[in-house]
């Protein structure tokens, strides 16, 4: 197991067929930890686990987090993101909640202790029907989480951090906790991200290092623009002392939504030894 420094730099990166070539690609940024999600059209098999936990053991990885997509999300616009992400959608809903259930179970089976997902959009209103579904379903989840020592990281971004918080509460299970992304809660146009951390903090045990720019105001509906780190609205420098300020030593896992394959990683490369010299 490799040693994790405080704000230990790591990756956020999918999970392709081939585990070990994947770790690879991620090893080669000059990483030895973070996060893994699993999207929708994944197999999650016995044989998928069983690679997966081999292949992390022989590059000496460790994972903080799974986390799961899901079939059918789409994130071109905020009002397809409202239509599909998450568990707000009532079609999806029951599919959505057995997926987690597996990709909590593939979390298990890799010795990792925690889980995450983007809820989607939560309605304002406390009395709506879909705001007690998907608070109750995240109950489930969360209790489901329990029975493997795991805790359920709530992802920034799609609401105010007030509101979050509120949900937060309103769920009310200890283990249920905050993956923070500073740059979502731009994209989303959702509130300031360095004073939303100060105000989730409490509760934040993961941190996406991610940049971005606010969504174009003439542009109703809009989603901002990501940026590569330290070149958007983010302000890393200013973001990481505050990290410092408010006691915050867990791992700081690039997010990057570059494409191309050689490209990405070059690129990841560069995040990676940006946020480690900000970090020192």
């Amino acid at each position: 197991m490799p040693a994790i420094s405080d704000l230990e730099i790591g990756l956020f990166f999918w999970a392709e067929p081939d585990a070990r070539a994947t770790l690879v690609n991620v090893l080669s940024t000059g990483v030895t930890s973070g996060q893994l999600a699993i999207d929708g059209t994944v197999k999650l098999t016995p044989e998928t686990a069983a690679e997966w936990k081999a292949a992390l053991a022989e590059a000496d990885f460790h994972l903080f987090t799974v986390f799961a997509a899901y079939e059918g999300e789409n994130y071109a616009d905020i009002p397809t993101v409202e239509r599909t992400v998450g568990f707000i959608p009532k079609a999806t809903r029951a599919e959505r909640e057995v997926r987690t259930r597996e990709v909590i179970d593939l979390a298990a089976a890799l010795g990792v202790k925690s889980f995450g997902c983007h809820v989607g959009y939560i309605p304002h209103d406390k009395s709506h029907p879909d705001y007690i579904d998907v608070r109750d379903m995240v109950r489930r989840i969360a209790d489901y989480a329990a029975t493997h020592g795991m805790s359920y990281c709530l992802e920034t971004g799609q609401e105010p951090a007030g509101q979050l918080l509120e949900f937060f509460k309103d769920v009310d299970r200890s283990n249920v906790k905050i993956n923070f992304d500073p740059a979502n809660m731009i994209l989303y146009g959702s509130g300031e991200p360095i004073e939303a951390f100060k105000l989730l903090r409490p509760h934040v045990i993961s941190v996406h290092g991610k940049d971005g720019d606010w969504p174009d105001p003439a542009k109703p509906g809009s989603l901002g623009t990501e940026r590569p780190l330290g070149e958007g609205s983010v302000n890393i420098a200013k973001f990481f002392a505050t990290l410092r300020e408010t006691g915050y030593t867990g791992p700081v896992c690039i997010e990057s939504g570059v494409h191309g394959e050689a490209q990405r990683w070059e690129a990841l490369k560069r995040d990676v030894e940006l946020l480690k010299s900000v970090r020192g």
